[in-house]
């Protein structure tokens, strides 16, 4: 059987992004979203998924890596660049950061749980969770953040790890495609095994990985429909960004901007119909997956 969980990463983060994830699960194949707790449009946000979305699984997008803490800076400092009250800019910074021993894990279970605790705080069932640019795929940082998620009976999170054969490296023209590719595959390698066998611990439940990691930034509908037809049996998530690139995605630190129009061109694009009949894949939402789900090859 395949399964697959389409989930739109951002919401909150503008009006744009917010109302480009309705309108997909509206009129596409948007099942699930995350909801950034240090949003732009937190509230707008909540709302919407009230009023608009009442079947839409919502998880937390842990931010703890471009961005600003909830809590005060005080509480968080080794979180945070030095000399500034913000995380750090890049995933890359944040690891050399972890490799000095600067991140400590008490701070961040106490900036996940304030995360956690906001979104709970607003009537938000929490799903799952999943962290901004895959922070949670290190075990330094997994660990503490599946503390928290515990401690406020969240018992899901994303396998952020891709499908090693949904985009090849012979398909990977692209350079952006290419390096992608090649970074996914490394550390996959490197660390999935680890991370399986820290979820499994937990008593976590997981995916058997994700699709269109690799291809953040340059998803279409021609790249999405080749990923759905090489999609693997088992049950897996499809991590994508839609949302309208508007003037307050223009103040925003990202560099996915025209590329959200066209990921919310093709996720409309496609019907549950469709994608039970064109590539036999069933449309479920991350509550589907039960709290022990055995996790296949650790």
């Amino acid at each position: 059987m395949k399964r697959l969980i389409v989930n739109a990463d951002d919401f909150g983060l503008t009006h744009g992004v917010n109302c480009g994830i309705v309108a997909c699960h509206e009129r596409g194949i948007v099942s699930s979203t995350t909801l950034m707790a240090t949003g732009f449009c937190f509230d707008e946000a909540v709302a919407l998924a009230a009023a608009e979305m009442p079947q839409l699984s919502v998880g937390c997008h842990i931010v703890l890596v471009d961005g600003t803490p909830l809590l005060p800076p005080n509480e968080v400092r080794s979180l945070l660049a030095p000399g500034t009250d913000r995380f750090y800019d890049s995933v890359g910074e944040l690891l050399r950061a972890v490799a000095r021993g600067r991140f400590r894990a008490d701070e961040v279970e106490a900036e996940a749980w304030a995360q956690f605790a906001r979104l709970q705080r607003s009537n938000i069932e929490v799903s799952h969770f999943d962290a901004h640019k895959h922070a949670h795929m290190f075990p330094s940082i997994l660990k503490p953040l599946l503390r928290a998620a515990s401690a406020h009976g969240i018992n899901a999170v994303r396998n952020p790890f891709e499908a090693p054969g949904v985009v090849t490296f012979r398909e990977a023209r692209d350079n952006h495609l290419l390096i992608r590719k090649a970074e996914t595959t490394l550390l996959r390698t490197l660390l999935r095994r680890r991370w399986l066998n820290a979820v499994h611990n937990a008593g976590f439940a997981t995916t058997d990985g994700s699709l269109g990691v690799a291809a953040t930034g340059t998803l279409n509908e021609a790249s999405l429909r080749a990923m759905l037809k090489k999609m693997p049996q088992g049950i897996w998530e499809l991590v994508c960004h839609p949302g309208y690139n508007d003037r307050d995605l223009a103040i925003v630190r990202t560099k996915l901007r025209e590329s959200r129009e066209v990921e919310m061109t093709a996720l409309r694009g496609i019907t549950r119909s469709q994608l039970s009949q064109e590539y036999g894949i069933e449309l479920v939402p991350y509550h589907a997956i039960s709290p022990r789900r055995a996790v296949a090859n650790i």
